[in-house]
């Protein structure tokens, strides 16, 4: 049977790309996820591709994002037997909108979320979730509460938050251009968890939660790293439309 390596490199050709052109289009995507281990370097690929080397989950994902391929269909190249599956964590953007009904993919996003989201009433303040060991290690789940809400009405309270715990820097105004684009940050202070756009000045003494323009929160500041703690920056987002309702009604 043909293996990973030999369809790998059957897809590289395809798209015309040198091992050199892979290896770059891996680095920015690595800075852009922030983490080194989506490098792809190409003496690695080359050795993969001469080879049935088993790659891990991370790899795969970068490959399936070059390639424009999607994830689940890439993992299908993998000749699975016995226990040979690889561990799948990440999950890339489709190429297309997707109905989740089996697979990979649908595997993951059921033991991503709760099956009773869709029925337990928001809560009165946000909510930083206690660790599950199926998430990546750098994720952690939050959801957020009715009180204060800043980012009302764009994002609405209930949301299903994920955290990514490794991006915690609070980025300048450079590094974003509209509301849709501003990063959002989980932070703990004194009164509790919550969750907003946040702004830090020059001297990274203050560090600023900025309320949506038609919300009814008001801004706070805390000193920075003494009264507040950023948890890290909110990388996917489950919104709620329809009030809370329990499964199986009728």
């Amino acid at each position: 049977m043909e293996g990973i390596g030999a369809k790998l490199f059957a897809v590289r050709k395809k798209w015309g790309l040198s091992l050199r052109e892979v290896e770059d289009r891996s680095l920015r995507l690595a800075e852009e996820w922030g983490n080194p281990s989506y490098r792809i370097s190409a003496s690695w690929l080359a050795r993969i591709e001469r080879g049935d080397r088993d790659l891990s989950a991370a790899k795969l994902i970068v490959l399936a994002v070059i390639f424009s391929i999607p994830a689940e269909q890439l993992l299908g190249l993998y000749p699975l037997s016995g226990d040979s599956t690889p561990q799948y964590n990440q999950v890339s953007s489709p190429n297309t909108t997707m109905l989740l009904t089996s697979g990979l993919l649908a595997q993951q996003a059921r033991s991503w979320l709760p099956e009773d989201i869709i029925s337990q009433p928001v809560p009165e303040k946000t909510t930083l979730l206690p660790r599950e060991d199926y998430l990546p290690t750098h994720y952690r789940y939050g959801v957020l509460g009715q009180q204060d809400n800043p980012l009302a009405p764009m994002i609405r309270a209930g949301s299903f938050l994920f955290i990514n715990t490794q991006k915690r820097a609070i980025a300048n105004r450079k590094e974003w251009t509209n509301e849709f684009d501003r990063p959002i940050y989980f932070v703990f202070t004194h009164g509790g968890y919550i969750c907003g756009w946040c702004d830090l000045d020059k001297k990274s003494e203050w560090l600023t939660l900025v309320p949506h323009s038609l919300s009814y929160a008001s801004g706070m500041r805390w000193k920075y790293k003494k009264d507040v703690e950023v948890i890290g920056r909110i990388a996917v987002v489950l919104q709620r439309l329809d009030e809370a309702e329990p499964i199986g009604h009728t």
